[in-house]
């Protein structure tokens, strides 16, 4: 009677495959997810360091999800939970978690924990308050199953006998387990352990390979640094150095302003607003070596800028005007002499009455994507290049002193970080401890502390990122979330 129910349930299943669309397939998938990956690219949010490094996080975990779920017999189940930064909409009333940056976009975060990619790419795309009209085109039953009318497409439910005599994992039971039980630092580091040392291991040859080249290139040339913008893998770092070598190799009297300067590779040529040679990585020679040739009038160009940070520092009783690499988009010289230059014009204009030198000590940094001034909890203002001259005054005036104790207990912050991190190195034995750019003083400050109070044999000797998120980098670096569990 049994072999009988089973072949019969067996016939209805296929009936089902029959008479309903067809499955998506991994081009559907990337088809229908292209209204997404164009919100949330980071190639877009090159202007918002921290934005881009969580998409592209995000979307390194979401492109595993996808493709484990087009693995012939992929039974494992670990619900993903995502967070991507994409535009600012209309509120809507779904019940995804989101929350408004003042950088103009929305955090998005939700957990993806289906098993096909049909039901997947809704979730996405819902989560994101995205159209899924396009999808009908596709030609796959775009209707989620529990809205389903249909006799025939109405998934079968199986008794829970059936799961006790056959062995199979119920996906119902298997879901409210991973609703109840969150991921811990412990349980991730037990799963990912070995993967991850395995990758590091892999990655040994190519690490001292490019401790190697970046010493040479630095002495050869008398760089005060070499950096990378984004976190590329080290093959990739490699590959990026070596090139900078046979240019060297091949036009040396191109090289010779550079002494002193730093390079930081990223996606575009030019100089930073620091000051900083950029060579852009989708670049051919033919670009770096008109970057080198210009070099002198970037020098002359840097020289305004200073002088034009200084006026606007006299028109606002000695204020400092900075640009923080960590904190900022990363920005031209060109760019960058341009919002000064309007900002100086406004200023100049408004001849505010503020005092000379009663503002000296202080910090602020300008900001092109804003409007309302702020204070930073390091004790810089962020200024709005719009921000209305008399607005401005009264945000400096009655935030002073807030500014000044901010920036007393931004040195004792960072001699605590700097102090933890040493600690959690040494006790774990780690090769490496360091943190993402967006995650914060404070929240690396407590993040250690929590560390240092487990025993944790795992970390020995590995590379441990600070991050909001699991996961496990390329190179075997692991990327634990600041306030993990």
């Amino acid at each position: 009677t049994f072999y009988y129910l089973i072949r019969l349930c067996s016939e209805k299943i296929l009936l089902q495959c029959i008479l309903q669309s067809r499955t998506l397939s991994g081009a559907d998938a990337i088809n229908a997810l292209r209204p997404f990956y164009f919100a949330v690219h980071p190639d877009f949010f090159g202007k918002h360091p921290k934005e881009r490094e969580v998409n592209e996080d995000s979307l390194k975990r979401l492109n595993g999800y996808l493709e484990n779920l087009q693995k012939p017999g992929f039974r494992s189940f670990k619900p993903t939970p995502l967070t991507f930064y994409v535009r600012e909409r209309e509120p809507n009333s779904s019940n995804v978690q989101e929350s408004f940056s003042a950088s103009g976009f929305r955090a998005v975060t939700f957990t993806l924990h289906t098993r096909d990619l049909l039901s997947t790419v809704l979730d996405i795309l819902n989560s994101c308050s995205l159209s899924t009209e396009h999808i009908q085109s596709l030609n796959v039953n775009s209707r989620p199953h529990k809205e389903a009318k249909s006799t025939v497409n109405r998934p079968i439910k199986w008794d829970k006998t059936y799961y006790s005599f056959t062995g199979f994992k119920d996906p119902e039971e298997e879901l409210e387990q991973a609703h109840r039980v969150k991921t811990t630092l412990i349980s991730w580091l037990d799963d990912n352990e070995a993967s991850a040392v395995k990758k590091l291991k892999t990655s040994l040859p190519l690490r001292k390979e490019l401790e190697r080249l970046k010493f040479e290139l630095s002495h050869q040339l008398q760089l005060s640094d070499i950096r990378w913008q984004r976190s590329w893998g080290i093959a990739h770092r490699c590959s990026q150095l070596h090139s900078l070598g046979r240019l060297v190799q091949q036009r040396p009297e191109l090289l010779k302003n550079v002494k002193g300067r730093t390079v930081v590779f990223t996606d575009r040529s030019g100089m930073s607003a620091a000051g900083h040679i950029m060579l852009g990585t989708m670049d051919v020679h033919h670009h770096w070596t008109k970057i080198f040739e210009r070099l002198p009038n970037y020098h002359k160009l840097r020289k305004r800028q200073l002088f034009l940070e200084d006026r606007i520092s006299q028109l606002l009783g000695g204020i400092q005007v900075i640009y923080i690499e960590e904190l900022q988009p990363l920005l031209t010289l060109e760019e960058y002499y341009k919002i000064l230059d309007s900002f100086y014009n406004k200023l100049h204009d408004s001849r505010l009455p503020f005092h000379p030198r009663s503002l000296r000590g202080l910090q602020m940094i300008l900001e092109s994507d804003r409007y309302a001034p702020s204070l930073h909890e390091f004790g810089h203002f962020i200024i709005p290049m719009v921000c209305d001259p008399a607005t401005l005054q009264w945000f400096i005036f009655a935030k002073a002193q807030e500014a000044r104790e901010n920036l007393k207990r931004k040195e004792k912050m960072m001699i605590t970080e700097r102090e933890l991190i040493d600690t959690s190195t040494e006790k774990f034995s780690l090769d490496r401890l360091y943190k993402e750019p967006s995650v914060s003083s404070a929240q690396m400050i407590d993040c250690c502390k929590r560390l240092l109070e487990e025993s944790l044999p795992y970390l020995q000797g590995m590379h441990l990122c600070i991050s909001h998120f699991y996961s496990v980098l390329q190179d075997g670096d692991l990327c634990i979330p600041w306030n993990w569990k």
